[in-house]
């Protein structure tokens, strides 16, 4: 999950200022106008208007840093959204708390451009596939500098081993940092066993002298300018990076990593699902999703765009993971309240001074 937010607080204040002069919190629109809830800068400008232009349909577009914020700006009621961009587990929360409306796929003349695969990563959160519309996937792994680094990064170890102390950064999010450290262990990134999760906090607090920082997209940047050896990244993230820098390199460890799958969906507050429905499937036309691609540069889910990629682009592996690549890859799950709490008071132990 994750995401590429380049000035996302002054975008966000932007949206949130578009909102409120429109009205924010009311339904005063009706029809002619849906209210959309995603990340910053994950849709190119540009297809928010081509929609308006085709359909008149507004878009009132807010923005978020995380799945955590939108949840909770979601849930304050202060707006009644008609459609969400969010996250895997965040999706699962929001299906199973009844928030969300069926999709009426059949109403839909694009999202056959989905490949099948990615209706099945959806199933781990929606199983019938009714709720959510996939949107952009991924995976998380290490971004390392090739000329710093002489032996072969193919395992979570290398964060590990001492090798690189001080030149190593983690992600700033609990999920993802946890992440590394259970499937090191050989552990699913969805236990909830007390004793791994314990096992996991064990081993980050040994690492925690060697980690430079926790970050989100910096952490990027940071291998880029050469201020770090390797970071844990998302994979688009890691292609933006080797844009910069041609001596990195990018790995989904052998242990595996989380497959993550971002998906649209419509809200219970929306009153008009035939407008809702038109936006989602004009997000699945290729023309379209191919701009939003080259807007994000994460691995889209349409394979009308796929099959359209140059060469070059079709065997990136930040971009196209090898089918082999994420075999011992998860989809995160929403954990067990129990097991969430605990991680979250290890998550706090782990961050304090």
């Amino acid at each position: 999950m994750k995401k590429r937010v380049i000035n996302v607080l002054l975008a966000g204040l932007l949206a949130c200022s578009a909102l409120c002069a429109a009205g924010c919190g009311s339904k005063e629109g009706g029809k002619g106008s849906l209210t959309v809830f995603s990340y910053g800068e994950y849709m190119d400008p540009d297809v928010l208007d081509q929609f308006t232009e085709e359909t008149g349909i507004e878009i009132k577009y807010e923005e978020s840093l995380t799945p955590e914020e939108m949840y909770t700006k979601y849930k304050s009621g202060a707006i009644e959204y008609d459609l969400l961009c969010s996250t895997d587990y965040m999706l699962q929360k929001f299906i199973d708390e009844g928030e969300l409306q069926e999709i009426d796929r059949s109403a839909m003349e694009n999202s056959g451009n989905i490949g099948d695969k990615y209706w099945e990563l959806a199933q781990a959160f929606d199983p019938e596939n009714v709720y959510t519309i996939p949107y952009f996937w991924g995976t998380l792994g290490i971004l390392y500098d090739t000329t710093r680094v002489s032996e072969p990064v193919n395992s979570w170890e290398v964060l590990f081993n001492g090798d690189y102390a001080g030149e190593v950064i983690m992600q700033n999010s609990m999920r993802d940092t946890y992440m590394a450290a259970l499937k090191y262990l050989g552990y699913s990134l969805n236990t909830n066993n007390e004793n791994e999760i314990r096992e996991a906090q064990e081993l980050l607090l040994k690492q925690k002298p060697d980690v430079q920082a926790y970050l989100v997209d910096e952490a990027r940047d940071e291998v880029v300018a050469g201020n770090a050896v390797m970071a844990v990244v998302y994979s688009g993230e890691a292609y933006l990076g080797r844009q910069y820098n041609e001596n990195l390199a990018y790995v989904i460890p052998k242990e595996g990593s989380n497959v993550w799958l971002d998906a649209w969906c419509v809200t219970k507050h929306c009153e008009d699902l035939d407008a809702a429905q038109k936006f989602l499937d004009f997000l699945c036309r290729e023309d379209i999703a191919k701009k939003n691609f080259e807007y994000i540069y994460y691995s889209t889910p349409n394979e009308a765009v796929v099959e359209s990629l140059s060469e070059e682009e079709q065997a990136d592996e930040a971009l196209v993971p090898a089918e082999d690549a994420t075999d011992n890859c998860e989809v995160s799950r929403q954990l067990e309240p129990e097991s969430n709490d605990l991680m979250n008071e290890l998550w706090k132990e782990l961050k304090a001074d």
